[in-house]
């Protein structure tokens, strides 16, 4: 059967999200030292900590990261002594710092012009479990839809996000891929859902998944090509 729907993870797929995560954390310490005083040189680890004890008690939480990242912000301040008012002031500033610093993307250059090939013949979505934001990076104009494990409730490797992307994409899943770079939640999400799944491997690692992938790129240049041979 013809591909119709395309769905595309975001980070580590469309570019490297590490160096990304690393450099927004440096910026909301920055700004919480300039900010928070009170909060000072607060160890990861405590921050580590508030964040399991939170997803423990509200297990949901870990599908919302950026609802997460604002309360383990909330706890920290209170747990230093600023009164609840405060401290929702700051850790609602201070996670639109981050987030602000975490779109601060370099989209890998093959991205752009492979989204504008397929978007003339499929249709295109996106499925993430981050909080990266296509608005934000000027690629909303290529999706049809964006759909988010914050905003569903469920992340990947669910199958509901998938049947949720068949769903506004009007598709049936024989009919539907998914690229991505992790095997589980990106492979084996997407093929419990029914649909082909693509991984995306640019340092051509070693499948250690179960079910292997339908197919394997390393560069998203190769994707129209691959796509065209399944036509």
């Amino acid at each position: 059967m013809s591909i119709q729907l395309i769905t595309f993870d975001l980070d580590d797929t469309l570019w490297d999200t590490a160096p990304v995560i690393v450099s927004a954390e440096a910026v909301l310490r920055d700004w919480l030292a300039a900010n928070a005083p009170d909060l000072g040189a607060v160890p990861v680890e405590h921050l580590y900590a508030i964040r399991e004890r939170l997803v423990q008690a509200e297990p949901g939480l870990r599908h919302r990261i950026s609802a997460l990242r604002r309360k383990v912000l909330f706890h920290a301040m209170s747990d230093v002594g600023y009164s609840e008012a405060k401290a929702h002031t700051l850790a609602n500033e201070g996670f639109e710092v981050f987030l602000q610093a975490r779109h601060q993307i370099d989209i890998f250059p093959e991205v752009q012009p492979v989204l504008e090939i397929l978007r003339h013949r499929y249709t295109l979505g996106v499925v993430t479990n981050g909080n990266a934001d296509v608005r934000r990076l000027g690629l909303a104009d290529y999706f049809k839809f964006a759909l988010c494990a914050e905003d569903l409730g469920i992340g990947k490797p669910d199958p509901q996000p998938f049947l949720e992307a068949l769903r506004q994409g009007q598709a049936d899943a024989g009919n539907a891929v998914h690229i991505g770079d992790h095997p589980g939640d990106d492979i084996a999400g997407a093929q419990q859902a029914g649909l082909r799944a693509i991984w995306f491997n640019p340092q051509g690692k070693a499948w250690a998944g179960e079910k292997r992938p339908d197919a394997e790129i390393q560069r998203l240049s190769q994707l129209p090509e691959l796509l065209h041979s399944w036509r």
